[in-house]
């Protein structure tokens, strides 16, 4: 039974220490020459509500402790110990790596945008003020200039484009061979994204990479609605924001005067 208790408590010191028990294992018999550095360098980080990086801890252990290290030292005993500011270990993942060119559609469309298909793309609402901003994701209709359907997130991922997507397709009727036409944005090129449209009849269209004017319908609608929302109102909130581009968006589909397609 004792040995079970010492056990449980070596799991304890280590999980408060935030080092694995192997590494405990590994330094109990023989000192290591990096532990009394580790605990002074541990001890800034938990003080610093463990968002210091090496740079900061080796400010404060010269600046404050006067302690004589290399920063490269510091560096690395963090790297040795696993301490890893909070921030950096919740860091997403860069999703737009994982996907290629070889991945993307062709381009369908070839700017000839008086032709049956559908135009898509991901615009930021940004409240400069303040700094908060959110998703805009848009489906437009070539033929009408209609939006079809839209969705706003304040987080920037696949469930926004693919909520979109699923919103279209719920209120049009024939599908079979309509182009959907987007830039090369990691939402577009998410197997789900591809599965749902081909499943419909949706043929997948994509612009040239860093080429906007393959989807000018698209940018233009947004460019406008900025405009005439964030530009010529006094807004204080995201909240407000948001509220006032689904008043906008209605108001461009029902009431609006479009000029003539080029």
């Amino acid at each position: 039974m004792e040995k079970y208790r010492n056990q449980y408590k070596i799991k304890l010191m280590c999980e408060v220490l935030e080092i694995s028990t192997s590494t405990y294992y590994k330094y109990r018999k023989t000192k290591d020459p990096d532990y009394d550095d580790y605990i002074m360098i541990k001890e800034i980080f938990d003080e610093n509500k463990k968002t210091y990086g090496y740079r900061r801890i080796y400010a404060v252990l010269t600046d404050e402790y006067g302690l004589v290290i290399n920063h490269k030292k510091v560096a690395r005993i963090m790297k040795k110990y696993s301490v890893v500011a909070e921030y950096i270990k919740k860091q997403k993942r860069n999703y737009v790596n994982q996907y290629t060119e070889e991945e993307a559609s062709i381009d369908l469309l070839k700017r000839n945008f008086n032709q049956r298909g559908w135009v898509t793309d991901i615009t930021y609402l940004h409240l400069i003020k303040n700094g908060k901003k959110a998703y805009l994701s848009t489906i437009i209709d070539l033929e009408t200039r209609d939006v079809v359907a839209y969705q706003i997130s304040k987080s920037n991922d696949k469930k926004l484009v693919m909520d979109t997507l699923n919103k279209a397709i719920t209120k049009t009727k024939d599908l079979n061979g309509l182009i959907l036409h987007s830039d090369q944005g990691f939402q577009y090129l998410t197997t789900e994204f591809k599965i749902i449209c081909a499943s419909n009849g949706i043929v997948t269209s994509m612009s040239r990479k860093g080429t906007p004017l393959d989807n000018a319908v698209i940018e233009s609608f947004h460019s406008i609605l900025k405009k005439e929302t964030l530009y010529n109102n006094t807004i204080t909130t995201l909240d407000e924001y948001i509220q006032l581009v689904h008043e906008w968006i209605h108001f461009y589909n029902t009431k609006r005067r479009r000029l003539n397609k080029k």
